[in-house]
């Protein structure tokens, strides 16, 4: 039996580490597409920029791209600008159905006009985030239908997919897809396993976020389960729904690891293979030319 000295154990031990820290190297999580992003928020003002330049410029970032949704048109102006500085920013227009008190008469007329200026970049994919939100008293149905009924209309005319926003608002949700026939995603999805298969059946995506990964998620795993893989996209509606264990923190693009794993449990799959199956359906939905980061 051989004998170990501390010299020799020390030795090993090191040796061991340098081992250890090469295989984690090589199993780094990467190829993150974050299909639903604020980084205009408020929680970044004191280091936006630090953080998409360590996100996006870093080499070793995990993050590949990432898609801002747009809530207004000032959202829709910080997009557009952003977009151009970062080559793997893209951005969407529109207006979401809580910026309704703040919503200009001629909206439609400001859509067209962001639209134009966001074409300019090449970096525009969707008319985003638009929907209905019936979640806060004093909401009114009819304005937002209104409102959410112009945009799809507006984004299939200019063959572009949506990113709905969808909240305690289902049905009223689906009669205007229906309507359409939209190309898009349901993001931030909460719904039950039958919605998700009438969403689907619309040939539409689902996008899962931090939530996922959340102890009381049942309805949301119950959910997943229906959806092929070909039509998952992973987000993390950034600042909100931090994913264990960063419950409470600023959320950001790396934490969509912690959603990849939750998936991949479910699934059987590795957790990096369903991040790049995301991306790639990220790409297909959005018409970006995909490539494995």
């Amino acid at each position: 039996m051989p004998v170990f000295t501390i010299k020799s154990f020390t030795k090993l031990a090191s040796c061991d580490i340098i081992c250890l820290y090469i295989f984690t190297k090589v199993l780094a999580i990467k190829n993150i597409f974050d299909s639903h992003c604020h980084y205009d928020d408020h929680a970044f003002d004191e280091d936006r920029y630090e953080v998409l330049d360590r996100l996006l410029c870093d080499p070793d970032s995990p993050v590949d791209k990432v898609c801002h949704a747009a809530t207004d048109e000032r959202s829709s102006l910080f997009g557009i600008e952003t977009a151009k500085k970062y080559e793997n920013f893209y951005t969407s227009v529109g207006f979401h159905p809580e910026c309704m008190d703040t919503l200009p008469e001629n909206y439609m007329q400001v859509l067209d006009e962001l639209y134009l200026k966001a074409c300019s970049t090449h970096k525009l994919v969707a008319v985003g985030e638009i929907g209905l939100d019936y979640h806060y008293e004093g909401y009114d149905k009819e304005r937002q239908i209104k409102l959410f009924d112009k945009q799809v209309e507006y984004a299939v005319k200019k063959s572009l997919p949506v990113i709905v926003h969808c909240r305690e608002a289902t049905q009223d949700c689906l009669d205007v897809l229906n309507k359409y026939a939209p190309s898009g995603v349901v993001h931030c999805f909460s719904g039950s396993a039958e919605t998700a298969e009438i969403v689907l059946g619309l040939g539409m995506y689902i996008g899962f976020t931090g939530a996922l990964a959340f102890k009381n998620a049942k309805k949301a795993k119950r959910a997943l389960e229906v959806v092929p893989m070909d039509r998952l996209l992973l987000e993390t509606d950034c600042p909100y729904m931090a994913p264990p264990p960063y419950r409470g923190q600023r959320c950001e693009s790396p934490m969509i690891e912690e959603v990849a794993k939750v998936v991949a449990e479910i699934k059987k799959l590795d957790p990096q293979e369903v991040l790049d199956i995301t991306n790639r359906n990220a790409c297909r939905l959005f018409g970006i030319e995909y490539e494995k980061g």
